[in-house]
């Protein structure tokens, strides 16, 4: 008998670049993934069957939910008859643009494979993330930044953590992916800006001025559709944010800060109602 409670962090992302259309309707991007100290907390449990109970009853606990997904994927993939009961602490906002769904997921697909051991190898793990959402690959396998392009399952470890101070705000308004895709105001045709390099640039010269050229194109048309969004990116820059955006396809904003006392003001001079996280300098989801 078991019972192990792990973290699943969230993410933002910095710079969100939607580059074409693919035949099969899915978007290519490129972005870079952020980890932040915002987190869902899953209990697993020695059981006989897959199942699960969640703290927010407004979410589906069957086979549409993700973590329920993940654990039958695995199973059926091993040809185990294993189970698990797992319980969700649900406290990363969903419709947020974090990814708290797909990092309970790659939570569940990661520890049920050591639980179960199944020994079930990182590529067919990782085939098995891509399935489940185009996020889930990140949280299985990266601890701190990534540059991802394709449909954001093709990686590359960049070994880096960000060095401020991240405020990120849930403005308590959800945002489904398949409004913002279908919604966005495309610009395939500009060129790109190297998010690898700007990266590098600010995390290890802390140059502060290639922030400038990371943008979000889900930005402009989730403005134009909830205008208190672009307000809580006002209020953080308002605050000393050095950069604020918004986060993948999501409502939730996020600001860098160089100093902590700004940080905090700017999380004081944000409504009460909002929902909001702060994550130091270096953060990596290592637990």
């Amino acid at each position: 008998m078991y019972t192990l409670s792990l973290k699943a962090f969230a993410k933002i992302n910095l710079g969100l670049l939607i580059t074409g259309k693919r035949q099969d309707g899915y978007h290519t991007l490129e972005t870079i993934f952020a980890p932040i100290n915002w987190y869902d907390t899953i209990e697993f449990s020695d059981s006989d069957a897959i199942s699960m109970s969640c703290s927010n009853n407004t979410l589906p606990v069957d086979d549409n939910n993700l973590c329920i997904k993940a654990a039958k994927s695995l199973q059926q993939f091993a040809g185990t008859r294993k189970g698990v009961a797992m319980n969700l602490h649900k406290q990363v906002p969903f419709g947020a643009g974090l990814g708290g769904g797909s990092s309970d997921a790659a939570t569940v697909l990661r520890v049920l494979n050591e639980l179960w051991q199944l020994n079930v190898s990182p590529t067919e793990l990782h085939a098995l993330a891509v399935k489940l959402g185009a996020d889930v690959p990140y949280f299985l396998a990266i601890k701190g930044l990534a540059y991802a392009q394709g449909i954001g399952d093709d990686l590359d470890d960049l070994g880096l953590t960000l060095p401020y101070f991240i405020v990120t705000v849930f403005p308590e308004e959800h945002i489904a992916t398949l409004w913002a895709y279908k919604n966005f105001y495309p610009r395939f045709d500009r060129e790109h800006p190297d998010l690898k390099k700007l990266v590098s640039e600010l995390c290890l010269s802390g140059k502060k001025e290639s922030l400038a050229l990371f943008e979000n194109d889900f930005e402009p048309a989730v403005f134009d559709y909830l205008p208190v969004v672009r307000q809580v990116k006002s209020t953080l820059l308002e605050a000393g944010s050095i950069f604020a955006s918004l986060s993948g396809s999501g409502s939730a904003v996020f600001g860098l800060f160089e100093k902590e006392d700004d940080a905090e003001t700017a999380m004081n001079s944000l409504p009460e109602t909002y929902r909001k996280s702060l994550t130091r300098p270096g953060f990596s989801m290592e637990q």
